[in-house]
């Protein structure tokens, strides 16, 4: 069952909320010994989360007044995607779904889980997409347990500076 209140896509006054969110999630992942996201705890947002929300890409998931989750879905391949995709990327045919992110108030109950199943629903039907392709440090194995028991297929591996990523997509 939900605890969602609404889903919405997140408007420009959101945004210091998201930041703090995004912030919270990266130090909460800092304190588990993941230095995913670390970048955000020095002022740097590789995925600009402000122009995101500003395109109409960031989604919020409310219970009440609380943002309860996040995530980001783009539908045109950023840099980091065009480079961990390489030809894949430009085929138009994915959403690429970034900054999955749950309020730590509301850990343990599946709001992670409840996000990405909405965004299966909705991208076919709001976006008109088929496939949601999405990237993740392969040193993490819950995190790539996560995807892989939502059925998302892996796909590979990409290697950069900044580490091993495993990439999943799903057809929906």
């Amino acid at each position: 069952m939900s605890i969602f209140t609404s889903v919405e896509r997140a408007e420009p006054e959101d945004t210091t909320e998201i930041m703090r969110l995004l912030v919270n999630t990266a130090e909460w992942l800092l304190r588990k010994g993941s230095t995913q996201w670390n970048a955000l705890l020095r002022g740097e947002d590789s995925h600009n989360t402000p122009e995101a929300v500003n395109r109409g890409e960031v989604y919020i998931f409310r219970n009440d007044s609380d943002i309860a989750g996040m995530v980001i879905l783009m539908e045109e391949p950023n840099a980091w995607d065009r480079h961990l995709w390489g030809q894949k990327a430009g085929d138009g045919s994915a959403i690429y779904l970034h900054r999955l992110a749950v309020n730590r108030k509301y850990a343990g109950r599946d709001v992670g889980r409840q996000i990405m199943l909405w965004a299966e629903q909705a991208v076919p039907e709001q976006l008109h997409k088929r496939i949601i392709r999405l990237d993740c440090l392969a040193t993490i194995p819950a995190l790539n347990d996560f995807y892989r028991n939502l059925n998302y297929e892996f796909v590979g591996e990409s290697v950069n500076t900044a580490g091993t990523y495993s990439k999943y997509e799903k057809r929906v």
